[in-house]
């Protein structure tokens, strides 16, 4: 497994734990046990950690651009893996350094994290809201709410 999938996939655990306690759980303290549990010989701890940063700072706002996009899905009523697969991909598309990761390696990240870790359909929902973010970015920077 290349090492920012990796990164990511650590970062996916690290984050659906958070979630599942319900943010009553020190999230730098699980990414740190997670990394030392599951990265072995692993060189990319410092993307995981401003990965997994990143997502916690902006994840109002991340959330928020996720509920104009689809409406009629509550964040809060997707499984635990969409939801943070769904916050790991925004951020990187609207965050994340660009030169460091393309867009659409990130939605491909993204895609294959929903495939691995989600339900049968994650895959297809994640593209699909990842995708519709990707047009509205590469089309009309700033079109999300009060801008991005």
């Amino acid at each position: 497994m290349a090492s920012r999938h990796l990164a990511r996939s650590i970062v996916l655990q690290s984050l659906f734990e958070w979630d599942f306690y319900q943010g009553k759980t020190n999230p730098q303290e699980i990414l740190k046990r997670n990394i030392e549990k599951y990265g072995g010989n692993f060189n990319e701890s410092e993307f995981a950690k401003k990965l997994a940063e990143g997502v916690l700072k902006h994840l109002e706002k991340i959330d928020e651009i996720f509920q104009e996009l689809a409406p009629q899905h509550f964040l809060s009523h997707l499984n635990i893996i969409d939801r943070n697969v769904l916050r790991i991909g925004i951020y990187e598309l609207l965050y994340g350094n660009k030169k460091e990761v393309p867009l659409k390696v990130a939605i491909n990240e993204a895609i294959e994290l929903a495939k691995n870790f989600g339900g049968e359909n994650s895959g297809k929902f994640v593209n699909g809201v990842l995708g519709t973010i990707l047009k509205k970015i590469t089309n009309k920077p700033q079109t999300f709410g009060r801008g991005i």
